[in-house]
C-alpha cells in the first residue's frame, strides 16, 4: 500500500507544479494587465491550494508510514544525506510551502481590489513554488537517483 501512495505522491507532484505555474502566470498577467479577478481566478487558486493539501496528506502518510519520523534525533540518520533529507528537510520545507500557498489563496480571497488579489497570489504562490522546487528529490541530486521519478 505504501508503494501505491508513494507513486500517487510522485505523480501528484506534477499536478501541483502545473497548477502552481499556471496560477503564478495568470496572477502576474492579471496584475500587470489590469484584469478583474473573476471566478476562474478564484477557482484556480482554490484548486492549487487543494492540490497542495492533498499532497501534504499523502506526504504525511508516507512520513509516518515509512518510518521517516522515527529517524529524527538519530545521529547516524542525520549524518546520511538521504535520510536527513526525507526525515527532516523535505518535510519541514514542504510544510512551510503548503502554509505559504494557503496564504496565497486565503489572502487573495480577502483582498478588496483585483490588483491586490492578483499580487498576493503571485507573491505567495511564487515563494511557495521556489520552496517546493528546492525540496523535491530530483534524480540529479547525488544519492537521490532512486527517489526522483516514481
Amino acid at each position: 500500500m505504501m508503494t501505491g501512495i508513494q507513486h500517487l505522491h510522485g505523480a501528484l507532484r506534477w499536478v501541483v507544479l502545473i497548477l502552481m505555474l499556471l496560477s503564478i502566470v495568470k496572477a502576474f498577467s492579471g496584475m500587470s494587465g489590469g484584469r478583474t479577478f473573476d471566478k476562474g481566478d478564484y477557482k484556480r487558486g482554490l484548486f492549487t491550494m487543494i492540490s497542495l493539501h492533498l499532497q501534504l496528506v499523502l506526504g504525511l502518510v508516507l512520513y509516518f508510514g515509512k518510518g521517516w519520523s522515527s529517524m529524527l534525533g538519530n545521529a547516524d540518520a542525520m549524518a546520511n544525506t538521504v535520510m536527513r533529507f526525507f526525515s527532516l528537510e523535505h518535510m519541514a520545507t514542504m510544510l512551510i510551502a503548503v502554509v505559504l500557498g494557503t496564504l496565497g489563496h486565503s489572502l487573495s480571497k480577502r483582498a478588496e481590489d483585483d490588483r491586490t488579489k492578483f499580487r498576493r497570489q503571485a507573491i505567495w504562490f511564487t515563494v511557495s513554488l521556489v520552496l517546493i522546487l528546492s525540496s523535491i528529490p530530483w534524480p540529479f541530486r547525488p544519492g537521490f537517483e532512486a527517489y526522483g521519478w516514481w
